[in-house]
């Protein structure tokens, strides 16, 4: 049998999690994880990554699906993809990368009742023989060391968005 051990998570598994919303929380409150709060977008790190710099883009109002967001939001929230895509390229020189979008639980969204894209960062060989035989990720990189990377070129993408 084997036996990994993520004690991180169990905050997350006891917590109560009926109606709260990652993003919306993240909104009202100064947290570790938040890169950029813009007017109508809004750039996290995911909590739990599937590699460093897997980041979650999405619009700053409640909203589970692309018809209910409005022709300014869809605009910001693609130039914010664009632009994390840019600062990930910057700061982690990665090989490629990996953009979707889950809409409904069934295809995988974590968090379905509010629309978001994960952004994950790609490196040839980061999937290994610990991956494919272990089925284990190792994400070789602390989370709070990634954000202190990255957050002051979000830092910059503010006044680029808002000008």
């Amino acid at each position: 049998m084997k036996t990994m051990w993520a004690p991180w998570r169990i905050e997350y598994i006891l917590s109560d999690k009926e109606g709260i919303c990652i993003f919306c929380d993240a909104l009202s409150e100064n947290d570790d994880l938040t890169l950029y709060k813009g007017r109508l977008t809004m750039v996290m790190m995911n909590k739990f990554p599937y590699t460093n710099g897997h980041l979650l883009v999405a619009p700053t109002r409640h909203v589970s699906s692309l018809s209910e967001l409005q022709k300014d939001e869809m605009g910001e929230l693609m130039a914010t993809v664009e632009r994390s895509v840019a600062i990930l390229k910057k700061v982690m020189n990665p090989d490629g990368f990996n953009i979707g979008l889950n809409l409904g639980k069934v295809a995988g969204a974590g968090v379905e009742e509010h629309l978001h894209f994960h952004i994950v960062p790609r490196w040839f060989g980061d999937v290994n023989a610990l991956t494919v035989f272990g089925e284990v990720r190792v994400i070789p990189e602390h989370i709070q060391s990634t954000y202190h990377n990255l957050k002051p070129q979000f830092d910059k993408l503010e006044i680029s968005i808002l000008n």
